[in-house]
């Protein structure tokens, strides 16, 4: 099974949002025993950086980079079709461009996308997408 992440899942596991939270450990455990491969796009990593470095200081936005660098999570470059395919997502669909690249990553890896975000739950007729809630 390939799983990619996208910000909004990262985010719901670094912050422990339930039930989401306790999804991502199930996929994380199935990554580490080798039965699933997980991926994020550096983009959204990017995403969960910021958004992290925002509310609570570089430092930690530091700290939370090495945390998901540990973490069984292939981190997938923005090469160039990746970054036109986001782009033709973000031009036919009502996305932000970092979810563009969640679901460009998803479709280029035939994986599913993991998240919460209302956005990238619509596009499940685009992208296979496993729907994550927090309460």
């Amino acid at each position: 099974m390939k799983t990619v992440l996208d910000a909004w899942a990262l985010l719901a596991y670094l912050q422990h949002e339930e039930p989401a939270a306790t999804r991502v450990v199930e996929v994380l455990r199935e990554a580490q025993s080798k039965r699933a491969e997980l991926f994020a796009s550096i983009i959204n990593v990017g995403e969960v950086y910021y958004s992290v470095g925002r509310r609570h200081g570089l430092e930690t936005a530091d700290e939370t980079l090495e945390e998901l660098r540990l973490l069984p999570i292939t981190i997938v470059r923005a090469d160039q079709d990746t970054v036109l395919n986001a782009a033709r997502l973000k031009m036919k669909h009502s996305l932000s461009y970092a979810d563009a690249f969640a679901a460009a990553t998803a479709n280029a890896l035939k994986a599913t996308l993991m998240t919460g975000d209302p956005e990238l739950i619509e596009m499940h007729r685009v992208v296979k997408v496993e729907t994550l809630t927090r309460d």
